[in-house]
């Protein structure tokens, strides 16, 4: 068998450089040339993470992984395992030959391994995206054998290893489609064929867009042709509380739900005015950063119009904060979805919304982090009776991956406690904690305090001090008190 297969290896190897193939020797031997350690990959990955949203940030990330993985294997093991000579190169043609001919083994074909493994790992997470690489990919495998430095046999190998190594990322990193969506329980929502029922309020200032998005009233209407679309936050648009008073009403004379296109700023006062009249909230992505909706599953427009005609929902939990000395009324009550926080955090959120509109959202990010890394101060204030100096008071609206400062993720929306994370002024407290992140013994440092609670009161808050809710920054009263409203919300989620 394996001199039959041999045979027919050098047999295909012969026929490919016999044969004229137009175009082929202005094309292939460059695009072989391209994909030198995975140049041509990485190069297409870069330019998916900076044009793309979310999703092909992801997808290319995936794709990276899985031509590390099979790059790897392939140096390490499979070429070092099967110490097969390159093919003589008398039957090709010159002008295909590389200028500089490999030196490694030929079995396998490591340049095919790394272009299947990245088209694959790509097309695991988005398929369409997929299926764009893989003629790129297709071509690449092909070159290596058209410019007389693999065998065939070497390319199927390099192929299958490549395609394995895909499946292997996706073992141990699932794919979206894997997960279970990250919230529960299901909850009783409307189901709106063709949008009927469905008032959109559309943030024309949401995030550092500064304007509604052209297509965003297209899309919806091209899925949800029955729903209604209102625009606000433009000079010619009502202003955000107002638009989302009206179109509640209307959605409650409807018997239908509440839509929001914005950040997760415009999703919080969203969430009020839902909450208030007792409606379903459908989130369309519209931010900088639409936490919320990555937390719900819901990347894209698309998405949500999905969830919104399938009906598909679930109760989630809100918090509520007000000023501890004041009796509860709509003008001093405050709630949050995501995150809440005292100290360094809402001046980095001032400065970034400072900074962003002249060089960009993630670029201001970083240079405000440094800015507030080197310039605030502790805080101190009192917490659940506590006298604390803080750098920064992290709480989050159930419970966060991760030990540290960055958010990442909720599995759970609706699990009843608040995730309080605490930062301790002192000596050297910031490079400490610094130190701790960088060593992984951040879970251990005394630096950070971690606690599960359902309520919290914090208070001795000093005059001119600011805190941020999700993403938005106010002053802050001299006391406040929170508390969970178990499963508060009801939002549409993406079907499973």
């Amino acid at each position: 068998m394996r001199r039959v297969l041999g045979t027919w290896d050098r047999s295909v190897f012969r026929m490919v450089a016999a044969r004229h193939w137009p175009g082929g020797d202005r094309v292939l031997p460059k695009l072989s040339r391209s994909a030198d350690h995975g140049a041509l990959w990485l190069g297409l990955a870069a330019g998916a993470a900076v044009v793309g949203g979310r999703p092909v940030r992801r997808a290319a990330l995936r794709g990276v992984a899985s031509l590390a993985v099979a790059s790897a294997t392939v140096n390490t093991v499979a070429k070092a395992s099967v110490r097969r000579h390159r093919p003589l190169l008398d039957a090709v043609p010159v002008i295909r030959q590389l200028a500089r001919q490999p030196f490694t083994t030929s079995f396998p074909s490591g340049h095919s391994a790394s272009a299947v493994a990245f088209a694959t790992g790509v097309a695991l997470e988005k398929p369409a995206w997929g299926l764009a690489l893989a003629p790129i990919a297709a071509s690449v495998c092909f070159s290596r054998v058209y410019t007389g430095v693999h065998y065939p046999g070497d390319v199927l190998a390099g192929a299958l290893l490549g395609a394995g190594a895909a499946f292997a990322v996706r073992g141990l990193a699932p794919t979206r489609a894997q997960l279970a969506p990250p919230a529960r329980p299901r909850a009783s929502a409307p189901a709106l064929p063709g949008g009927e029922g469905l008032v959109l309020v559309a943030n024309a200032g949401a995030g550092q867009r500064a304007t509604v998005r052209t297509d965003v009233a297209e899309q919806v209407r091209a899925v949800l042709p029955l729903a209604e679309v209102v625009e606000c936050g433009a000079e010619d648009g009502k202003p955000l509380e107002e638009a989302l008073t009206t179109a509640a009403g209307r959605a409650a004379e409807l018997g239908g739900a509440l839509g929001v296109f914005g950040g997760d700023g415009t999703i919080n006062a969203a969430a009020g005015v839902a909450r208030r009249y007792g409606l379903p909230l459908a989130v369309l992505p519209g931010g900088t950063y639409n936490h919320f909706a990555y937390d719900l599953g819901i990347e894209s427009v698309a998405d949500a119009c999905r969830a919104v005609e399938t009906g598909e929902a679930v109760a989630v939990d809100l918090v509520r904060f007000r000023p501890a000395d004041d009796a509860a009324d709509a003008d001093t009550t405050k709630h949050f979805l995501n995150t809440f926080s005292i100290g360094a955090y809402p001046e980095l959120v001032r400065v970034r919304e400072q900074w962003a509109p002249r060089i960009g959202a993630w670029p201001a990010g970083v240079l405000a982090a440094v800015h507030v890394l080197n310039s605030a101060k502790p805080v101190r204030l009192w917490v659940d009776g506590r006298e604390r100096q803080l750098w920064m008071l992290f709480v989050g609206n159930c419970t966060y991956r991760g030990m540290g400062l960055t958010p990442v993720r909720r599995h759970d929306l609706a699990d009843g406690v608040l995730d309080v994370r605490m930062v301790y002024g002192g000596r050297l407290a910031r490079t400490r904690l610094l130190a701790a992140a960088l060593t992984g013994a951040l879970k251990h440092s005394p630096v950070l305090g971690t606690a599960r609670a359902r309520q919290l009161r914090i208070s001795g808050i000093r005059s001119g001090t600011h805190l941020a809710y999700d993403g938005e920054v106010a002053p802050a009263p001299h006391a406040l008190t929170m508390a969970k409203e178990n499963e508060g919300l009801v939002v549409y989620r993406l079907p499973e």
